[in-house]
């Protein structure tokens, strides 16, 4: 069903379920970090729902100039290899307005590649740096159709900069992806917490 609206109509609406069907997130599971090689999903993926969210909250490593990433599985965690084509681009701007870029990032996209995708840009472990962001999969249990997959996240470098990174991208496999995994490029996740829900 189409809705049209007017100018105003979408700054006055108090409940969006009342004018169309955007759907709503059931939480599934919440992994707190603490010194963690990595952080691993592997329940709560499967044909309940089409799509699936994982929001990162704070994620802090435990090394200088790291990266968050993300690889799939299709056979529950025992191998993290689902081979991926991905794009990403970001921007940045740091706290004194001194330096800003909007560019492609061509080191941080895979082609054809079963390794993991960087998440985040490099990130720093100081007290006041962490990451932040989410990643949607499109209906990782499909048997048809290859899996789908849009991420944005900001981290904090060097105290100062604030970077905001775009992953797009699918897991080439018609395979049902049961599984997912988080980690830092190097070094350990030291804090933070990845929530995984499911949309209705």
């Amino acid at each position: 069903m189409l809705i049209k609206l007017n100018d105003r109509a979408v700054k006055d609406v108090t409940q969006f379920g009342s004018i169309s069907q955007l759907g709503s997130l059931t939480h599934i599971s919440t992994a707190t970090a603490s010194s963690s090689a990595s952080i691993e999903f592997t329940s709560g993926i499967d044909s309940t729902y089409k799509e699936y969210v994982f929001y990162w909250v704070n994620c802090h490593p435990s090394i200088d100039f790291t990266r968050l990433q993300f690889n799939l599985s299709t056979d529950s965690g025992s191998t993290y290899a689902v081979t991926k084509t991905t794009t990403s681009f970001r921007a940045f701007h740091d706290e004194a307005d001194t330096d800003s870029a909007l560019s492609y990032e061509t080191g941080n996209d895979l082609a054809q590649s079963t390794g993991f995708q960087d998440l985040s840009d490099y990130n720093g472990n100081a007290n006041d740096e962490a990451s932040s962001g989410y990643l949607h999969l499109f209906n990782p249990s499909s048997t048809t159709f290859v899996k789908h997959f849009i991420a944005n996240i900001n981290s904090v470098q060097y105290s100062n900069y604030s970077i905001n990174t775009f992953v797009a991208g699918y897991g080439n496999t018609t395979s049902a992806i049961d599984a997912v995994k988080f980690q830092m490029s190097s070094g350990n996740i030291d804090a933070g917490q990845i929530l995984l829900f499911g949309v209705n």
